[in-house]
C-alpha cells in the first residue's frame, strides 16, 4: 500500500469517516436514493441505527478536530442538496461554514453553489492531497466518498478511520477497502457504545502486512459474538441480514493511479 511517494509525516491528518455494514458495505448509508449503482437496494440502513447519543457526539468532537472536508462528487452532491436548508443547529451551521474540497471531472465551477467549496479534477487529486498534508491546522475529514476513500487508502495517504459500524449484514454494496490481497493491519485507538446503536470505531494508523507465506500464524480480528434478532428467511426471500450488537464507536490509527477516475463516490 505504501508507494514510497507520498511523505507520511505532516501537520494534517487526513481522517475517513463512514458508516459501515458488518459486511464493510458504505454504500448510501442515508436513503434509499442516494446511491442505487448496481441496483443497490438498501439505502438508508443506517438511519434505523443512529443514536445521537453515541453517534451523534462522537460526530461532533470530530467536527472540532476538523478544518477542512474532501469529498467525492456524489456524496459532495447529496450533502449540497441536504446541509444548506437546515442552517440553525451547531453542526449545520458548521458544515456549511467549514472549508470544502471536491474531486470531480464533470462538475463545473459554476455547479458550487455550496461554498466555499474548490474543485479538484481528478488527474490533481495526488498534487492537492500532498497541498493538503503539507499545510497546518487540523484534521481533513472524508465523509462518504468511497471511491475517494479507497483511493486514499491504496495510496497510504489515511492517517484515521472512523467507522460508525452498524450492526447490519448487506450483503454485498461499495466498499473502501482495497481489494489487492494485501493484508493491512490498523490499531484501535478507542472506542465507544452502549449496546443500542451503530459501533462508531476510529482506527489507524495502517500498516501493510508482510505476505501471507512469511507470516506465522492466522490475521487475528476481533470479534464480537451476536445472535440474530430473528431466524432464518424463507427460502427465496431476499434482504439484509439484522443482528443484535454491541455499537461501538472507535479510532483506529493509519501508518506507515486510478487519478483520472471520474470521482463520484
Amino acid at each position: 500500500m505504501s508507494s514510497g511517494r507520498y511523505h507520511r509525516r505532516s501537520d494534517i491528518r487526513i481522517v475517513i469517516s463512514e458508516f459501515i455494514s458488518l459486511d464493510g458495505v458504505v454504500q448510501a448509508p442515508g436513503g434509499a436514493e442516494e446511491d442505487t449503482d448496481g441496483g443497490f437496494q438498501h439505502g438508508g440502513s443506517s438511519m434505523p441505527f443512529f443514536d445521537p447519543e453515541v453517534m451523534g457526539s462522537s460526530i461532533d468532537e470530530a467536527s472540532k478536530r476538523t478544518d477542512a472536508l474532501l469529498y467525492g462528487r456524489r456524496t459532495w452532491q447529496v450533502m449540497a442538496g441536504a446541509w444548506p436548508e437546515r442552517a440553525g443547529d451547531p453542526f449545520a451551521d458548521w458544515i456549511n461554514a467549514v472549508e470544502k474540497h471536491v474531486v470531480s471531472n464533470t462538475l463545473s465551477e459554476a455547479d458550487l453553489t455550496w461554498a466555499p467549496t474548490s474543485l479538484i479534477r481528478g488527474a490533481d487529486l495526488p498534487a492537492a492531497v500532498t497541498a493538503l498534508r503539507e499545510r497546518p491546522g487540523r484534521d481533513v475529514n472524508v465523509m462518504g466518498s468511497s471511491l475517494l476513500a479507497r483511493w486514499l487508502l491504496g495510496e497510504d495517504l489515511v492517517d484515521e478511520m472512523y467507522l460508525m459500524i452498524e450492526p447490519i449484514v448487506l450483503g454485498g454494496g461499495k466498499g473502501i477497502f482495497p481489494i489487492d490481497g494485501a493484508p493491512v493491519r490498523a490499531r484501535v485507538r478507542h472506542h465507544v457504545g452502549d449496546g443500542r446503536a451503530g459501533l462508531p470505531v476510529p482506527a489507524g494508523p495502517l500498516d501493510r502486512l508482510p505476505p501471507r507465506s512469511s507470516r506465522n500464524g492466522p490475521i487475528r480480528c476481533l470479534r464480537r459474538r451476536a445472535q440474530p434478532t430473528r431466524g432464518p428467511l424463507p427460502k427465496g426471500a431476499a434482504g439484509p441480514a439484522r443482528w443484535l450488537a454491541r455499537p461501538v464507536a472507535a479510532a483506529v490509527t493509519c501508518a506507515g493511479d486510478d487519478a483520472g477516475a471520474n470521482w463520484t463516490g
